[in-house]
């Protein structure tokens, strides 16, 4: 299965690729995966041409189909006022309106506070709604504070977990039915709560 990362990371080194990194290692760990990095910071400029030509040059073009035609998707943005980064929201502008139907995706963001982790749910979770895709319910944050403390790489093993399993299918998967949980009519039911005589 391939599993691409989008990866909206400035600076060189990125706390958003490391977090981007962490994430994708741990999908592995759950299932064989074949791992794509894309990084906008390296596409920015065909973005924006894109944005105002309507055709992406090489690389971005490269980039979109990987994106299309992954398993999976892990997507990480640093928050800039409260929010994603520009550049991250125009790279899915840019991409076919029904490219991520369906598709799970793992939303991740990184900041320099705790007091931006909703950016998750006001910000990511929407977006991806929107594009129809399938988003796992844990999302990671990760704050300046976090890297080394306890709790962030429990986020990221269950987040990781939740991705694999709705990319090998398990999420859709039903345990058989068990004989003791037949269903009895309702009418027995009444009947064995009358009392004896």
């Amino acid at each position: 299965m391939k599993l691409v990362v989008v990866s909206a990371g400035l600076s060189v080194p990125s706390s958003t690729r490391l977090l981007a990194d962490r994430l994708a290692a741990a999908v592995g760990r759950e299932t064989p995966v074949e791992v794509q990095a894309v990084e906008l910071r390296e596409l920015a400029v065909e973005i924006a041409q894109n944005l105002t030509n309507g055709f992406p040059g090489r690389a971005l073009a490269a980039a979109l189909d990987a994106v299309t035609g992954a398993d999976g998707l892990i997507v990480v943005t640093p928050v800039f006022s409260a929010s994603y980064s520009g550049l991250f929201k125009s790279f899915f502008d840019v991409l076919d309106r029904d490219a991520l139907t369906g598709k799970p995706v793992l939303i991740a963001a990184t900041g320099g506070s705790a007091r931006h982790s909703l950016v998750l749910e006001h910000a990511l979770r929407p977006l991806f709604a929107h594009l129809r895709a399938v988003v796992v319910p844990t999302g990671v944050y990760a704050a300046s504070e976090d890297w080394g403390a306890e709790g962030l790489q429990d986020r990221v093993e269950r987040a990781a977990g939740e991705l694999a399993a709705l990319m090998t299918g398990l999420g859709a998967r039903r345990p058989a039915p068990k004989d003791d949980l037949a269903v009895v009519p309702f009418e027995q039911r009444l009947a064995a709560l009358r009392p004896a005589g």
